[in-house]
């Protein structure tokens, strides 16, 4: 078996400008090989995590254009030229982070690469439709399209540099079949269990959000469902979509803005539930609750389906499907959870988070990293 400490890895993650759940993946690694190298397409300093900021992170030359934080995301035709631009020194391993390109690094002759894939890129694959217009008279979108068509050939062409891949959650290895049609691996993302705690508190009467205004988020499905029943919402959060949110919501509505950790912590604490109402590929928010101990109210689609257990199963429940992406369903939702509300209880809630913590996350990456460097070994010496 070889002694991890002393493998030489090197991680690759597509960009750094905030601490979202890929980038709490990166720092527990780091965290855990911490004399590691760490290479990004751009990095704003002192963005993430005290973790990831003492790596280093070497840039391409992306990160070099002025202010480039503040208009990356319109950088993408260029990017795969960028990530390819990025030379990699003599290693062992390469650990790519990636959900745009971080997957299509060059890697030295014979160094394997192994790719933890939070999705392939959803704007250019499975979910145009949730970032971009569908009026076809648009000059905008028909560039768009263009330029997303040239970016999913550069992705699926890229593939076969990854040795190994490992999807972030069922959802994820399903996609990755579709888009490469490549067979992977299974690691779930890390939650801070040890944050994310339960206190002994009563549960108030209002429900949580904890979101980017993203459309594909659909926050509006939160706000008009609580709106229609008269509920209290509470939404942590911002984006593009704030004020199309801002202009949806009720009475009873409230909007904070981002917030930090603590003032999270104490929400979770304290709302009657979770509301959770997108399809994401995994979805970290819903397994930070659960830590504390809170109910969960989402989306029966995607990588929720994985993370919570509904009522009805052999286990005890810790939340409640909605079926459809519609109000109603999700009115309906809340209702029947209400209903039965006595039947949850936050110890099991807390028990189905352990499962996430960041001690299996690395227990998992440590035994894909073994297997490959196993494999390689053994194909080596054959």
């Amino acid at each position: 078996m070889t002694n991890l400490d002393q493998t030489r890895i090197v991680f690759v993650h597509d960009w750094l400008t905030g601490m979202r759940g890929g980038e709490k993946c990166l720092e527990a690694l780091c965290r855990r090989f911490p004399a590691s190298s760490l290479f990004t397409l751009l990095h704003r300093k002192g963005s993430t995590s005290p973790i990831i900021e003492e790596m280093n992170p070497k840039t391409s030359w992306l990160g070099k254009l002025p202010g480039v934080h503040r208009y990356y995301r319109y950088l993408l035709p260029f990017m795969p030229k960028a990530i390819e631009s990025i030379s990699i020194p003599p290693c062992d391993l390469v650990i790519s982070l990636s959900h745009c390109v971080a997957k299509g690094v060059m890697v030295p002759e014979g160094t394997p690469h192994l790719c933890y894939c939070f999705t392939p890129a959803r704007y250019a694959w499975q979910m145009r439709g949730d970032y971009f217009s569908q009026e076809k008279s648009s000059a905008k979108n028909w560039l768009a399209s263009r330029i997303l068509n040239r970016f999913q050939d550069w992705d699926r062409k890229s593939a076969p540099g990854v040795t190994r891949f490992i999807g972030i959650s069922k959802t994820i290895q399903d996609r990755i079949w579709n888009c490469y049609q490549r067979e992977s691996g299974l690691v779930y993302p890390p939650a801070d269990t040890d944050f994310y705690t339960p206190a002994d508190t009563p549960r108030e009467n209002f429900y949580l959000m904890v979101s980017a205004f993203a459309p594909y988020k659909r926050l509006d499905l939160a706000v008009e469902a609580c709106k229609a029943l008269g509920r209290e919402l509470v939404i942590v959060g911002n984006g593009q979509d704030f004020k199309r949110i801002s202009r949806l919501a009720g009475p009873r509505t409230r909007l904070l803005g981002w917030q930090d950790n603590p003032t999270i912590l104490d929400l979770m604490r304290r709302c009657k539930a979770l509301l959770f109402p997108g399809f994401e590929d995994f979805g970290i928010v819903p397994v930070e609750a659960q830590a504390c101990g809170a109910p969960v109210i989402a989306l029966g689609q995607g990588g929720a389906t994985e993370t919570i257990i509904p009522p009805g199963s052999a286990s005890e429940p810790t939340g409640w499907f909605f079926d459809q992406a519609e109000v109603e369903s999700l009115v309906e939702a809340i209702k029947e959870f209400e209903a039965r509300a006595r039947d949850f209880n936050p110890k099991a809630a807390r028990g189905n988070a352990l499962r996430f913590s960041q001690g299996h996350f690395l227990q998992g990456m440590e035994r894909e990293i073994q297997g490959l460097l196993a494999s390689q070994a053994q194909s080596a010496a054959a």
